[in-house]
């Protein structure tokens, strides 16, 4: 093997290419189940509380039974 055959990573160019492929196809994958974690946390609890506030939470009683 020549020095002109590796990268400063010391990979080939065809490893590279492996790597790269394996690579974005994780990021892709962590990115949409990042997507689909955020949006069924939003349709539980919107993060912007709409005109009345979090009701839900405003008495003791809902509080504890909304940690039961």
């Amino acid at each position: 093997m020549s020095n002109t055959d590796t990268s400063t990573s010391g990979l080939t160019e065809q490893e590279a290419k492996e790597f790269h492929g394996l690579f974005v196809t994780g990021f892709i994958g962590f990115t949409l189940i990042a997507i689909v974690a955020h949006i069924l946390v939003w349709s539980w609890r919107p993060w912007l509380p709409g005109v009345k506030g979090y009701a839900l939470l405003e008495s003791t009683a809902h509080a504890l039974n909304a940690l039961v």
